[in-house]
């Protein structure tokens, strides 16, 4: 029989084996919206189910610059690890009780970034046409798949100066401390650490997105999403 989910905490537990990679996120819009967990459940990969917060599960439209990512102890990347990406994710929990997320996609502008994420953690990585435009509190991101022409999202966000505090419907979303993955016909899961989310609050001024639809959403860009937070970042490392 499953096990109850295991309890969500701000602070992660220490990765259980040596690092095998780093990135640094920064400028990260947290876009939630409420699912239906039987919409979702056939999304995931076998042996997990949706994990469920104040009566719902949730899909998250995610935003954010990514660089100074390393590899096997390798000094960051240049170029290849520094670009914008945009994941839509949903929230599982495997029969252990253990909590992560589910990438449905992965938007991100370096094929060969794409290539090495796909072949070496299983990842859905999309080549696409990814971008952010700053003016001070005003955030602007937008993707564009090259592949297929009608799949794109402009993401557009303004963040506050007040910050997030004692929101567990925020840290459900945001203190996620692994990542579930079908690799070679099984599900596996990879493990993360970084400091606490510095989160705030922040407001979504326009969507114009398809990213949700090709995910298996096809509602939800047409209403507001139930979540908007900010983060300026951290610095995240992955274990085996």
């Amino acid at each position: 029989m499953p096990l109850e989910p295991e309890p969500i905490t701000r602070v992660a537990p220490p990765l259980d084996s040596r690092s095998v990679a780093s990135q640094r996120w920064s400028h990260l819009v947290f876009l939630h919206w409420r699912a239906d967990a039987a919409e979702v459940a056939p999304l995931l990969p076998s042996g997990l189910r949706p994990d469920v917060h104040d009566g719902s599960t949730w899909v998250g439209l995610i935003p954010f610059v990514l660089d100074r990512a390393t590899v096997f102890g390798s000094p960051p990347v240049a170029y290849f690890g520094d670009f914008v990406e945009i994941n839509v994710r949903l929230y599982a929990v495997d029969a252990e009780g253990r909590r992560g997320v589910v990438f449905v996609s992965l938007e991100a502008s370096r094929l060969a970034a794409v290539l090495a994420a796909r072949a070496i953690f299983a990842l859905p990585y999309v080549w696409s046409r990814t971008t952010l435009e700053r003016d001070g509190d005003r955030l602007e991101f937008r993707a564009h798949r090259h592949a297929r022409t009608n799949t794109s999202t402009r993401i557009v966000a303004r963040v506050a100066s007040a910050p997030v505090v004692d929101d567990p419907t925020a840290d459900f979303l945001t203190a996620r401390w692994a990542l579930f993955s079908r690799v070679r016909g099984r599900t596996v899961r990879l493990r993360n650490h970084h400091e606490p989310w510095p989160l705030f609050e922040a407001s979504l001024e326009t969507l114009d997105d398809s990213l949700l639809v090709r995910a298996g959403f096809p509602t939800l860009a047409g209403r507001a999403p139930d979540s908007v937070l900010y983060s300026p970042g951290v610095t995240t490392t992955f274990g085996r």
